[in-house]
């Protein structure tokens, strides 16, 4: 029968292009690559075994075959596990991360810029490495559940081809015609030296197939997890983390436990250097492999770890559960709810030893994964206040080095009873906007917290140690009686010009009134202590979100000298129509320093224009 010629989608042309000439530092990766994809068929085919009675275990074990030929230049690598059907291998092996296509091609720019290459791991793209050492590729699939096998081949010149073909049992085998050049990985000891290197661990034997036609098996086939973390070295995990996450990079931090008691689990997880691309989509899989001795029941087990701790990959062996056990199952069942809440615990409590012994690594880490770290003040309201001590930040005084809650409140001032921040995009932003005035005149701290979602996540934990979190942007400050007195009594000077302002603005704005936010600027928008801060109006509009509108207040600076001649001049003529221009430009001035644009840019304009020529 003849094959269909099918193109590559347009970010596979691309990878193969950077695989062939740049990929990996090291061309032997690509059989560390296909073992560990070879590991996963057997996985999952096992698994359906003994789930489905009407489905076998192989007569021979499940196993994985490496099979040189020297003298035809053909590497082959066959698996007894689930295999593909003709779609599946049209889809695995022509199109890349279905729901993240722009992410992977936005990061294929980003290797060629800065030769990064450990950014591409996140797309477990591993199969197209053997293009490195390879001609052709063959792949002869057969799934565990149809009589039906098929053929993809491609050379990797922007086409593949998909026929039908023969193969006896299901499974896979993947055949690569080597070049002439990287003909030494035909080489017995060479094979050996790679799977002893970086497979030694996978749990299922990998058999090399002699020239005299004896297969010897390569690997341990100890399970990692199971090991002593004394007999177990640092590459040892490395590998083991690369083989799990499909990732090239080693991992930032390690953590291998046993539980015993009630609930006896044995867990190896990993906190990955990079956040997956898919870490914010819906559709994005999380959650450490579910094991129930050393047999895979989930590859991505969600119900192991709370959604803030989703960055976790690793593993967790349970002794106790059912072989059968279905999400939904695990969805009711205490052991499992049990063995979250250890996890969770272990993951807490990693994250602040090493925020204390280790800084540096852990401002990496909170780098890559803070964002979602802080989702757990709104969802996990058990361990908020243990959450909020993992969160560093920049402050006012503090714009070289990141501090967190614990130290900010230690240097507070003496009679400052609230915690003081405000949200944004970056720092440099933050810095130059007015209501931080009065912070720097008294050398108050100040928070500045820059990440995406804060104005939801910080709002959502309100107090830390009995302190209470203010945004400076929003609602009343707490000020000293003095102050206070000599602002009730400046309000009460200014209260006619006020009462005009508001009236003028007050399709625009909520009240008009004199604080103490400013000591050098104008004007200012303040939010009511509920309302959304602007950073986050933004967001929900940039996501084609509706927002409800609500009117700020503008706090005026009484002791401006524009508002001081403003006085004056109503003084004299409260129906000047100078004044409503004026009154109207302090108002756009505010927008402005709110990031926010005038509503009427040319009339704006014009009333500029026309104070820098008459002067006010």
């Amino acid at each position: 029968m003849s094959a269909n010629s099918f193109e590559f989608r347009a970010e596979v042309k691309e990878l193969l292009n950077l695989v062939i000439n740049s990929l990996y530092s090291h061309k032997e990766i690509f059989l560390r690559e296909l073992i560990s994809n070879a590991s996963d068929a057997i996985d999952k085919a096992k698994y359906m075994t003994l789930t489905d009675s009407t489905l076998k275990e192989p007569s021979d074990g499940w196993k994985i075959k490496i099979k040189p030929d020297i003298d035809n230049k053909i590497l082959i690598i066959s698996d007894n596990g689930i295999g593909m059907s003709k779609d599946e291998l049209i889809d695995n092996l022509g199109t890349i991360a279905k729901s993240g296509t722009k992410e992977f091609i936005d990061t294929i720019k980003k290797v060629k810029e800065t030769g990064d290459i450990s950014l591409i791991g996140q797309f477990g793209v591993g199969f197209y490495s053997a293009f490195m050492v390879s001609d052709k590729i063959d792949v002869i699939s057969r799934r565990i559940d149809d009589d039906r096998a098929y053929k993809w081949s491609s050379k990797g010149d922007g086409v593949f081809y998909v026929e039908e073909a023969e193969k006896d049992y299901h499974g896979t085998d993947i055949i690569l015609h080597i070049k002439d050049d990287d003909k030494d990985y035909l080489e017995e000891f060479k094979i050996i030296e790679i799977i002893k290197k970086y497979s030694d661990f996978i749990s299922y034997p990998i058999v090399l197939v002699k020239k005299d036609g004896k297969e010897e098996t390569i690997n341990s086939m100890q399970a990692l997890w199971l090991k002593s973390k004394s007999e177990i070295k640092p590459d040892e995990y490395n590998q083991f983390y690369k083989h799990i996450a499909h990732d090239f990079s080693d991992p930032l931090e390690v953590i291998h436990y046993k539980a015993e008691g009630t609930n006896e689990f044995t867990a190896l997880l990993f906190i990955p250097e990079k956040k997956p691309f898919d870490i914010y989509y819906k559709s994005g899989k999380f959650g450490p492999s579910l094991y129930i001795n050393k047999v895979q029941i989930m590859d991505h087990c969600e119900e192991l770890v709370p959604q803030y701790l989703r960055f976790i990959k690793g593993v967790v062996d349970a002794a106790d559960l059912p072989l059968n056990v279905s999400r939904e199952m695990l969805q009711n069942n205490r052991q499992i709810t049990q063995i979250n809440k250890n996890i969770t615990k272990k993951v807490l409590d990693t994250l602040k030893n090493l925020k204390k012994i280790d800084r540096k690594k852990y401002e990496k880490i909170f780098e890559q994964f803070g964002d979602v770290l802080k989702e757990g003040l709104h969802i996990d309201f058990e361990r908020k206040e243990e959450i909020a001590s993992l969160i560093i930040f920049n402050t006012l005084k503090y714009k070289d080095e990141k501090i967190d809650l614990d130290r900010y409140i230690e240097n507070m001032k003496e009679n400052q009873e609230e915690i003081y921040f405000v949200t944004g995009k970056n720092i440099k932003e933050i810095e130059n906007i007015p209501q931080l005035e009065y912070f720097r005149n008294k050398d108050i701290d100040v928070i500045f917290f820059t990440g995406e979602f804060d104005d939801i996540l910080i709002n959502s934990l309100y107090e830390y140690n009995k302190k209470r979190l203010k945004s400076i942007l929003k609602g009343d400050l707490k000020i000293d009686d003095t102050t206070k007195q000599q602002l009730e009594e400046k309000s009460k000077e200014y209260k006619t010009l006020l009462d005009f302002m508001k009236e003028y603005l007050k399709d625009h704005v909520n009240d008009v009134r004199g604080g103490i936010r400013l000591t050098d600027s104008i004007a200012c928008l303040v939010g009511d202590e509920f309302d959304l801060d602007e950073n986050m109006r933004r967001l929900f509009e940039s996501m084609g979100q509706p927002v409800p509108q609500s009117k700020k207040i503008l706090e005026i600076n009484l002791d401006h000298p524009v508002i001081s001649k403003m006085k004056a001049l109503f003084e004299v003529d409260q129906k000047s129509s100078r004044l409503k221009d004026y009154t109207e430009m302090v108002y756009n001035l505010a927008l402005i320093l709110n990031g926010q644009t005038p509503k009427d840019i040319n009339r704006f304009s014009k009333l500029i224009t026309e104070l820098m020529a008459t002067g006010i």
